[in-house]
């Protein structure tokens, strides 16, 4: 369950999470390694993604009485997968021990048992409680799936590992599980794209490393169905970039450079709390200061002059007048755009690449001033008249090193401090590849991986 998806290189969505870890396996990802996803939209719905293609809206109470019927497309899906590659590590969705969600499970122990795979338990040692949270999952599990266990693994250790030695030894002699490994925090782990909104704990950017007196300053809106945030992991990783995310509550600084609405998995009532949070009244201040404010995919929607669902893609039909800073209007849609694309700025003629996934067509007058040129011929986003809003459909914009360098550029008074964020991205995978190797058991793991 993610709202933060990435394009498949065969024409579907999965999520953020997967298309990491087949960046990390160096190959290319595919639906087959996210073959259900749950995209939250309301507060009790979620959009059902199959196969990479949506197949509609469910409540929760709905998907538990028929999620079992998709356990054979997940265990086709897998067979595929098998037959591609030499390994195939399946990760399970939330935690075994949900023993209310169990009837029909396809994400944990319900995949495993019918796919008779083994199994490797992680706990999370930052949360607290790991201890309880490993031998409490042997407790409620059934004695076929306590089998089918065959170490555990204690993630995110703080401090002197030799003190969490006692705790190994126990949680063996409670269980029977042999223990694989307790992997000691990875600060570089920070530089890896976000995978869902769990992932936004304290999250900031303090844009050390600088030359500049001052950090290029930039605030993102957390509103509560954010989707696709990662689209700010690269602004993240530059050394005079500071990147604060606004909490509901809060108001927005006025030494704010540039403001990001990003993208939302329910455009009409996340725009509705932006105007109950008064940041409406702020982004409007921000401008006469002088600053910018960049919209992308459904924070683009909200820039314009109103947004209607007709159709009730979001749950309700209904509109909602947006923030009227760019002259278009949007009629959300059930056709969903998922492709690859490439172009340059339409300004500086920077080079883009990213991806559409977005519900709605946004026309007015100010897409006469497009953000974008697309290779394929098409223009995307718009403009200002003064050029301090800008909006675009394209994620994954600020993941282009020349146009991110350029964009920032235009703060930092010519003085250029970015690295390439693919290859840090790649020097961070590389890292954890060595720390694990350091910290887990990796002649037992791959001794559970026996050939058929």
């Amino acid at each position: 369950m993610s709202n933060n998806a990435a394009v498949t290189v065969d024409g579907g969505e999965i999520g953020r999470a997967q298309a990491l870890q087949a960046l990390a396996s160096g190959v290319d990802p595919i639906v087959d390694m996210n073959p259900v996803l749950l995209k939250p939209q309301a507060e009790t719905g979620a959009q059902l993604v199959v196969g990479g293609k949506v197949r509609g809206t469910v409540k929760p109470k709905d998907f538990r009485t028929f999620k079992d019927t998709l356990l054979p497309e997940v265990l086709a899906a897998f067979e595929r997968l098998k037959s591609q590659c030499d390994i195939v590590i399946v990760e399970g969705a939330g935690s075994p021990s949900e023993i209310n969600l169990r009837a029909g499970d396809i994400a944990n122990m319900g995949f495993a048992l019918a796919a008779n795979v083994p199994v490797v338990l992680a706990g999370d040692v930052e949360k607290g409680g790991v201890i309880a949270q490993i031998v409490g999952t042997y407790a409620v599990l059934m004695p076929s799936e306590r089998d089918l266990i065959k170490g555990f693994i204690v993630n995110k250790f703080r401090g002197d590992a030799s003190l969490f030695d006692s705790a190994m030894t126990d949680i063996e002699a409670r269980t029977g599980w042999p223990t694989l490994g307790l992997v000691t925090w990875f600060e570089e782990a920070r530089k890896l794209p976000k995978e869902d909104s769990a992932s936004l704990s304290g999250w900031a950017q303090s844009g050390q490393g600088s030359d500049l007196e001052k950090p290029i300053r930039i605030a993102v809106l957390k509103l509560p169905r954010l989707a696709n945030f990662d689209d700010i992991d690269p602004l993240m990783n530059e050394p005079d970039v500071e990147v604060i995310l606004l909490e509901l509550g809060e108001a927005l600084p006025g030494d704010i450079d540039v403001v990001i609405l990003a993208g939302s998995k329910s455009v009409i009532a996340d725009l509705r709390v932006l105007k109950d949070q008064d940041w409406d009244v702020d982004i409007k201040a921000h401008l006469n200061r002088g600053g910018l404010v960049v919209g992308l995919c459904g924070g683009y929607q909200m820039l314009g002059q109103r947004i209607s669902d007709p159709d009730g893609v979001e749950g309700d039909i209904g509109e909602e007048l947006g923030l009227g800073l760019l002259d278009i209007e949007t009629v959300l849609t059930d056709d969903k755009m998922l492709e690859h694309v490439t172009g340059v700025e339409a300004e500086s003629q920077l080079k883009i690449s990213g991806y559409e996934m977005h519900l709605g067509l946004s026309e007015g007058p100010a897409r006469h001033r497009p953000w974008v040129h697309l290779s394929d011929g098409r223009e995307d986003g718009a403009v200002s008249t003064n050029g301090h809003v800008m909006g675009s459909y394209v994620h994954g914009l600020f993941a282009s090193d020349e146009f991110r360098h350029g964009f920032l550029d235009r703060l930092r008074d010519g003085r250029i401090q970015g690295a390439s964020y693919a290859a840090s991205v790649e020097a961070a995978l590389d890292g954890l590849a060595d720390h694990l190797e350091t910290c887990l058991d990796l002649d037992a793991l791959l001794a559970m991986i026996q050939p058929e």
